[in-house]
């Protein structure tokens, strides 16, 4: 796999370092847009080209950066919890390292609970002098007006062609015009797209053969909702597919029937109910001929 290389935010990236080099850059930025286009990529390209050094490059790639504080949910947790950003005040009261510019980011901001919320409110009403917060954001997610408010908001979106382009940088082979055409859609992300791939590949799926129906028959069998986080993290985006394939192809299926399964789906999720419930009804009513 080649370097990630940032693709279609070129112009936002241009624009930043401008912005900083003139000292007019907003000391509280929210990058906005889908989850997996490329906000945190951009975000490491605009360090890098701020700290510009090789040493600098490595300890930001590694996020042990002196004048960078990176804060994003820990994977285990429901959510960005207070302890973390408690983090950002002790950052902020040690001396910057060669005096330059300091740096929080915070990844996944809309993990952020009522009590992280109103600790980070208080960060952005009074920051340091020469210390910038960079916002990463999924704009399909809720995230409280008072925090948007105290921001300069950036959206940011990629057009298909910018998604083909990464996806096959990503695999340095032209494995996008390989993919299932059911497998994508207009909201597929490059994050969700590597992803799938990468989860075929390793379940030795043929990207090209394999359809939404063979998916979610082998997800479904290997009870892979409960044991793969992509899966996990995703049902939302493969059953979309699925009923974006089916619907006004099938007198079975309709937009009441979709409407159906994800409230039902959301009921799962929402009171921690039984996922293999819900995806044995599914595959006996939706994926059995």
């Amino acid at each position: 796999m080649s370097e990630h290389k940032l693709i279609g935010h070129e112009t936002f990236l241009e624009k930043f370092i401008t912005l900083y080099e003139n000292n007019n850059l907003p000391n509280k930025i929210l990058l906005s847009g889908k989850k997996g286009i490329g906000k945190f990529l951009l975000t490491e390209k605009f360090l890098y080209k701020i700290f510009n050094s090789n040493n600098d490059y490595e300890l930001i790639k590694n996020k042990s950066h002196p004048n960078v504080l990176n804060i994003k949910k820990i994977n285990d947790k429901k959510n960005i919890e207070i302890d973390q950003i408690r983090e950002i005040v002790k950052f902020t009261n040690q001396s910057s390292f060669n005096n330059k510019s300091r740096f929080i980011i915070l990844d996944d901001v809309e993990f952020l609970n009522i009590n992280s919320s109103n600790a980070l409110l208080k960060n952005l009403e009074e920051p340091n002098e020469n210390v910038f917060f960079i916002l990463i954001f999924n704009s399909e997610k809720f995230l409280i007006d008072t925090i948007k408010s105290r921001c300069i908001e950036f959206k940011l979106s990629l057009s298909n062609e910018n998604t083909r382009l990464i996806i096959n940088n990503h695999f340095n082979e032209n494995i996008y015009e390989q993919i299932n055409s059911n497998l994508i859609n207009y909201y597929s992300t490059p994050f969700f797209l590597i992803s799938l791939i990468n989860y075929m590949n390793e379940f030795e799926l043929s990207v090209s053969e394999t359809t939404v129906d063979d998916l979610l028959v082998n997800l479904i069998n290997n009870k892979h909702y409960i044991k793969q986080e992509f899966i996990r993290d995703n049902l939302n985006m493969i059953i979309e597919l699925f009923f974006y394939k089916h619907i006004n192809t099938t007198k079975k299926l309709s937009y009441k029937v979709k409407e159906y399964y994800y409230s039902k789906l959301s009921n799962v999720k929402k009171y921690n109910l039984d996922y293999e419930t819900f995806f044995l009804e599914f595959k006996d009513k939706l994926l059995s001929e």
